[in-house]
């Protein structure tokens, strides 16, 4: 009973601060240009979050225009340069320094900036701390080029800062960024973690791992296939329609708990729905708009990582569920219970992404 209970609790508090996540996490895009002693910089900045950060919306009609962006360009600039340190360099804003760019999530504005050190650049210091005393699951995506090579990085709440060798170009570091990036992405996705307990939860009442196995296998090989074709622009679909068909896929899988419709071949909906998640997986690495050397080695570094998480996600989840699957409990408390949670809250999810809507803050 302890374990029902605590597997349930698990369960519950995944689901209570998932609703605040609803669309693609917040994210901003810094490109260094490191030349001798200097710094060219462009970061991109998600307008939504500015406006959050900075009340951008001055007429207070719930759409933020260029006018108003460019309105308050030294404000921006200013605010977003404050939480931006490359060691003992002076940061400055270019003159006009703000543009409007459209990524795969909506419009961001471009800060254009330049930095001056004191000699020539070996190791880049840089102290990331944009968004994250708003919002602790902001990522800052960092893409640095260098005498024809580029690497990258990610900040968070929790590694604000690195030491990059400018250097050590070698594609083992690249490899373990990557797989970093994808380890974090899979942990900071509450729709496909979402996705993933929905399909595990009616798996472990069987007496073997053989549905599970079978489940995890499709959804990985189907979010793998659209990875990569999405990250190398072989097939491209609008942001909308795939954060939107994500949504749909978790109300599709709860659904088919309380009203199984595949029973036995629920590995085949974990492959086909999976699909659409891997073109949600793709919209970081596509948004970077790495080189198509590093790309690669980006790209199956990601993919490694993603898988980790998941297995990760997968052994934590699945012994708890397997030690209380037989109980009554679990059928009526975590099953049925625990998939009119994933449901509840992936139609909030799917009605603010289809239509552009806030139903939760």
């Amino acid at each position: 009973m302890k374990k029902l209970v605590a597997l349930f609790v698990a369960l519950a508090a995944v689901l209570f601060v998932l609703p605040a996540s609803a669309h693609k996490p917040s994210d901003s895009y810094l490109t260094l240009e490191v030349d001798g002693a200097r710094v060219h910089g462009r970061w991109d900045i998600a307008v939504r979050d500015l406006d959050y950060a900075l009340d951008v919306d001055a007429d207070g009609d719930g759409k933020v225009t260029w006018g108003e962006v460019h309105g308050r360009r030294a404000e921006i600039a200013e605010y977003a340069l404050a939480r931006l340190a490359l060691g003992s360099c002076v940061t400055t804003a270019t003159p006009d320094a703000l543009a409007i760019a459209d990524h795969s999530d909506g419009a961001y504005a471009v800060l254009r900036f330049d930095a001056s050190c004191k000699q020539s650049i070996e190791r880049l210091d840089v102290d990331y701390r944009l968004f994250f005393d708003l919002d602790p699951q902001h990522r800052g995506l960092l893409r640095v080029d260098v005498n024809g090579t580029t690497r990258s990085w990610t900040f968070s709440a929790g590694a604000p800062s690195t030491e990059i060798d400018l250097a050590d170009a070698s594609r083992l570091r690249q490899l373990g960024a990557a797989i970093r990036e994808g380890i974090s992405h899979i942990w900071h996705g509450y729709d496909h973690i979402l996705f993933l307990f929905a399909l595990l939860l009616p798996c472990v009442i069987r007496t073997s791992l053989k549905d599970v196995l079978r489940v995890v296998t499709a959804f990985t090989v189907a979010h793998s296939i659209t990875l990569s074709l999405a990250a190398l622009d072989v097939v491209t679909l609008p942001s909308r329609l795939v954060e939107s068909a994500i949504a749909a896929s978790v109300v599709l899988a709860a659904v088919n708990n309380l009203v199984p419709v595949l029973r036995d071949d629920r590995w085949m909906a974990a492959f086909l729905l999976g699909l659409m998640h891997g073109f949600g997986f793709s919209s970081t690495l596509k948004d970077l708009d790495l080189p198509r050397s590093n790309l690669l080695v980006t790209l199956f570094g990601f993919n490694v990582g993603v898988e980790i998480g998941q297995i990760a996600i997968v052994a934590v989840f699945v012994p708890l569920a397997f030690a209380a699957r037989r109980s009554l409990s679990y059928r009526r408390l975590v099953l049925v219970g625990g998939s009119l949670a994933i449901l509840g809250v992936a139609m909030v999810w799917l009605v603010e992404r289809a239509f552009v809507v806030r139903l939760l803050s």
